[in-house]
């Protein structure tokens, strides 16, 4: 080996130490201290927190736990961390290496005289010094892409409780809906028989009695959609759950009290909270990660490469072989790998507004639950003291209605507005249920639970 080999390996080495393009640093975000509706003391780590316990309702956990277990997108997530994985093992490694092995046999001889063969066999090993880091960038790259596609996985979860617990708070809401219908019913039944027994004794008309069986019949013709919404939601969980909806519904045929949060509260930390407790913030942040990795790549590729290789040739009883250095400088490509590197940083400037703008969403979603959840709560209080009230007026109208001092139709009219307040009250407590579960998803609240998922620390 000559001194110029000598001295372009010695070079490689001392480059293989550069490590081009720029070093990440994690974003920053000015943040209000407090949240519009909310208090100014943080929650630290939630993302632990079994909060859909807090409705008390053995049904729903047990549904959840399956949910975790067995929901398709969550499974799906799950693939693609394997799937990233499998790329940052490929990745990172100090240099390229390859190589190529063949052989021959070759038989001459002329007609009429025994031949002869001969044997040959090459060996090429090529080897890539990774002169400017951008094998190193690139393991960089896929490492952030890694822990991004697990972080998905909480986003997979976080989903499926939002979707999960919030169907499961509208089919309880029908079914009580259908509970408050049937028991409107049983009150039209009975006016409709006073009224008939009323005009066999003449002290009622055939326009009253087409009144009360009019009010039945509106009563009757609301149980079908209500029906529909409770079979819509089973179908939903069902496929939540991915299992047969006969074997949902089946289940929760039987009914039970709507979902409500004993002790729940619109507590939700403060803003800085969602950096560490948001999936999705966290993901965005590792994307960014990975794009400004990734301008070290293309930049890698703006300078020259340098490889080891040569030819080791051994046939019959004679060898040979060679070995040098061998210098590749990009001098026509500059434009296009310009261009490249041009488009990189650009990536990774929209990966940084990316993640800016997933902040700012999740600060708003946080907000709007908060603002939702607090307001949801007046209302409720409203309808029940609606509903006290709308039942007294019932009460008092059917004594004074058989006293002859009240008409039909006054307390059918009064009926009607009994059964709309409770009604109207049994979907405030579905928006409250929901509104308080859509702000634990907004906080970041019960994605990290323990699971079987692939780590960044298999792969290093």
């Amino acid at each position: 080996m000559t001194v110029k080999p000598l001295l372009l390996l010695s070079t490689a080495l001392v480059l293989a130490a550069c490590t081009v393009g720029p070093n990440y640093s994690a974003p920053s975000a000015t943040l209000a201290t407090s949240f519009a509706d909310g208090g100014p003391a943080p929650i630290g780590e939630a993302s632990q927190q079994y909060w859909w316990r807090a409705y008390n309702d053995a049904i729903l956990n047990d549904l959840v736990q399956q949910g975790l277990d067995q929901n398709l997108d969550i499974k799906t997530a799950i693939a693609r961390v394997k799937q990233a994985q499998a790329a940052a093992r490929a990745t990172g490694l100090p240099a390229q290496i390859s190589g190529g092995v063949g052989g021959s046999r070759t038989y001459s001889g002329a007609e009429g005289v025994e031949g002869t063969f001969s044997d040959s066999a090459s060996f090429s090993p090529n080897y890539v010094f990774d002169l400017f880091g951008g094998e190193r960038r690139s393991r960089e790259s896929a490492l952030a892409s890694l822990e991004s596609a697990e972080l998905s996985v909480g986003e997979a979860r976080l989903g499926f409780l939002s979707s999960l617990v919030s169907t499961y708070i509208d089919l309880r809401y029908f079914q009580n809906a259908l509970a408050i219908t049937r028991q409107t019913l049983g009150t039209r039944r009975e006016t409709l028989s006073l009224v008939q027994s009323q005009r066999e004794a003449g002290a009622a008309t055939a326009l009253d009695e087409a009144q009360a069986q009019a009010a039945l019949d509106e009563a009757l013709a609301s149980l079908p959609s209500l029906e529909s919404g409770f079979a819509a939601s089973s179908y939903a969980i069902a496929t939540l759950l991915a299992v047969p909806a006969q074997q949902i519904e089946t289940r929760l045929q039987r009914g039970a009290a709507q979902p409500a949060a004993r002790g729940g509260s619109a507590s939700a930390g403060i803003p800085a909270d969602l950096l560490r407790n948001r999936p999705d913030v966290r993901a965005a942040e590792r994307d960014f990660a990975a794009a400004v990795a990734d301008v070290g790549v293309a930049e890698a590729e703006l300078y020259p490469s340098l490889s080891l290789g040569g030819t080791v040739t051994a046939a019959n009883a004679t060898r040979s072989w060679t070995f040098g250095p061998q210098v590749s400088i990009p001098v026509l490509s500059q434009p296009l790998l310009r261009a490249n590197r041009d488009a990189k940083v650009a990536a990774a400037e929209a990966a940084e507004l990316e993640w800016r703008s997933s902040v700012l969403s999740a600060v708003e979603e946080v907000q709007a639950a908060q603002t939702e959840y607090i307001r949801t709560q007046r209302a409720v209080a409203a309808y029940r003291r609606s509903v006290s009230s709308y039942e007294r007026v019932v009460s008092l109208s059917r004594e004074t209605y058989n006293g002859g001092t009240t008409t039909l139709l006054d307390l059918l009219d009064v009926q009607r507005s009994l059964a709309g307040s409770r009604l109207t009250l049994a979907s405030n407590l579905r928006d409250l249920a929901a509104s308080w579960a859509t702000l634990q998803v907004a906080a970041g609240k019960g994605w990290a639970l323990p699971a079987a998922t692939v780590t960044v620390a298999e792969v290093n």
